[in-house]
């Protein structure tokens, strides 16, 4: 009990960061109708831009031997490149159904 307590302690700060990230992407997700989700795409990668940096100042800033900070930043890098690479992608198919098409 002890141990979890000091663990707790120690990385106070990186647990309530993800606390509030994971509040928040739950709250700006919801808050978006179905209709408009594909339209706003661009905006979710720009603001998965701002937790790839956020995570990289965070591993940069983190000390070698704290396992736990590392897992997470390294886990949000992740998250957040596959979010940023799949989100471009559904851009990129939903831009292309807007092209006209070459008369033959």
């Amino acid at each position: 009990m002890q141990s979890l307590t000091q663990f707790l302690g120690d990385n106070m700060l990186s647990i309530y960061l993800l606390i509030f990230a994971v509040f928040l992407g739950f709250e700006l997700i919801s808050k978006v109708p179905s209709v408009l989700h594909t339209p706003l795409m661009s905006g979710a990668n720009a603001i998965s831009g701002i937790v790839l940096v956020g995570s990289i100042i965070f591993l940069r800033k983190t000390d070698p031997s704290e396992t736990f900070s590392l897992v997470v930043g390294m886990i949000a890098m992740i998250m957040a490149m596959i979010n940023i690479v799949g989100g471009f992608a559904v851009t990129n198919r939903m831009l292309a159904m807007f092209k006209k098409k070459p008369k033959q």
